[in-house]
């Protein structure tokens, strides 16, 4: 795959991905390269954090970018194209966790999400920089990161593009396919039950650590 050498996230803003969008669907291929260059690393860790295998991550991460591509003159300027790829990646990830055994399923929590408040509403947001960005903030990220792979395929995924893709909920609602309301009570599950992994592990008050894109 291209690899780049930019520590940034590569994050586009909406104008320039739709003109490299329409120009890709024209052939060109440094258009191309750079939606793969803006997307893949990304991509890469959501998949990676779905499946947990390093060489299986690499193929599906291919396949999806491919799938992509594949179908790009398609591609409807309603959405953005993060949200398209990461639909394809997230359905190959199931495949995947299928095949090796490792699906949980998932529960559907409609009925529950008008009892459930937001998770993001939960967050405590006095805390200072200083504090998130200390050593002990770091260490607690990657804690929590490790926790979250106990999380069923769906909250997996929710928790993960809310955190480090900051999609909203109408978006991963979306990537999943299911109802915005679905994907908040995933997240308030999934907090609730990250809150009963981490107990006894880490200190109190670990919802307040930020979780930022680059963290984990």
């Amino acid at each position: 795959m291209i690899r780049s050498n930019d520590n940034s996230d590569g994050r586009l803003a909406v104008d320039e991905e739709r003109g490299l969008i329409r120009a890709a669907q024209l052939g060109c291929k440094e258009s191309a390269r750079r939606l793969i260059l803006s997307h893949q690393d990304r991509l890469s860790a959501f998949i990676y954090r779905m499946i947990r295998d390093r060489h299986d991550t690499e193929e599906v991460c291919q396949e999806a970018f491919l799938r992509a591509f594949g179908a790009l003159r398609t591609f409807d300027f309603q959405h953005r194209f993060s949200t398209w790829l990461f639909t394809i990646a997230y359905r190959l990830c199931l495949n995947a966790m299928r095949k090796s055994r490792d699906y949980a399923g998932g529960i559907d929590f409609t009925s529950m999400a008008s009892t459930h408040r937001h998770p993001a509403t939960e967050a405590d947001d006095d805390v200072p920089d200083s504090v998130a960005n200390t050593d002990e903030a770091r260490r607690l990220r990657d804690v929590i990161w490790n926790s979250v792979e106990e999380l069923t395929p769906h909250q997996r995924a929710a928790v993960l593009l809310f955190y480090r893709e900051q999609m909203s909920c109408q978006q991963i609602g979306e990537v999943l396919d299911m109802p915005a309301a679905t994907v908040k009570s995933h997240l308030h599950r999934a907090r609730l039950k990250l809150r009963e992994t981490l107990a006894g592990r880490m200190a109190d008050g670990w919802s307040s650590v930020r979780f930022d894109a680059s963290a984990g």
